[in-house]
C-alpha cells in the first residue's frame, strides 16, 4: 500500500494500532447503537451502508445489531484493525487508504465516523469524492465541528487532527441537501462521549 501523506503512516503505523487497545468495548457499540437508529430514522428504506475508516468495526457492528439484512462494507488503512473488523463477519473490509480513488458498487449511505478529521486537509476532496461516488442516495459525516479550518493538537502530536464545516464543503461540492444533523453531548447521562457533530445529506 502506497501512502501519500504522513497522516495515513501514522494511523497505518503503531499509533493507529494503539488506538485500537483505547477504543473498543461493548458500551461504544450500545452508543453506536442508539446513534444509529437516530440518524436512521431519518432515512427512506436504507438497506446498506459503506464506511471509510471503519477500524475495529464498531460501528459495522452496531448496524448489523439494528438490523441483520443489512449490506455492509468498511474500508480501512491499518491491516490490524481491519483484521480485526472482519473477524466481526458482519461487513465485507477492504484494506487500503480512502485517498485513493475507490471504485465499488454503490450503498444506500456512504459515511465516515472521526476520520475526516484526521485526513490531510490538501487531500480532503479524494475523500469527499469517495463519499459522493459510493452513496446510492445518503452520506453521513460525523466528526469534530468547526466553522472554520483550525488544527488541533492530537495527543501530542501536531498536524494529525483538523476541525472544519466537512458537512458545509460536502453540501457546496456537491450540491447536496442537509436531511438532518446533532450533536453528541459529552455529558450525555446515557452515552458519555466526544463532542461530536453529525449531518445527514441527500444526493
Amino acid at each position: 500500500m502506497t501512502f501519500k501523506t504522513e497522516q495515513e503512516r501514522f494511523w497505518a503505523g503503531d499509533f493507529g494500532r494503539e488506538y485500537i487497545e483505547r477504543n473498543q468495548g461493548e458500551g461504544l457499540v450500545e452508543l453506536n447503537i442508539a446513534l444509529f437508529r437516530r440518524i436512521i430514522s431519518a432515512t427512506q428504506s436504507v438497506e446498506s451502508f459503506v464506511e471509510l475508516g471503519c477500524n475495529i468495526g464498531l460501528n459495522l457492528q452496531a448496524l448489523s445489531e439494528i438490523n441483520k439484512q443489512f449490506k455492509l462494507c468498511g474500508y480501512e488503512i491499518n491491516k490490524v484493525a481491519a483484521q480485526k473488523a472482519r473477524g466481526l463477519n458482519v461487513a465485507r473490509i477492504v484494506d487500503g487508504t480512502i485517498l485513493d480513488e475507490i471504485s465499488d458498487i454503490q450503498y444506500d449511505v456512504s459515511f465516515t465516523k472521526g476520520v475526516l478529521i484526521h485526513i490531510n486537509p490538501d487531500e480532503l476532496n479524494k475523500a469527499y469524492d469517495n463519499l459522493f461516488r459510493l452513496s446510492r442516495k445518503y452520506i453521513l459525516v460525523c466528526e469534530y465541528y468547526d466553522p472554520n479550518p483550525v488544527v488541533v493538537k492530537y495527543r501530542g502530536n501536531e498536524e494529525k487532527l483538523f476541525k472544519r464545516d466537512f458537512a458545509g464543503e460536502l453540501i457546496d461540492k456537491y450540491n447536496l441537501r442537509l436531511v438532518d444533523y446533532g450533536f453528541i453531548y459529552h455529558r450525555d447521562a446515557g452515552f458519555p462521549r466526544d463532542d461530536w457533530t453529525w449531518f445527514l445529506l441527500e444526493k
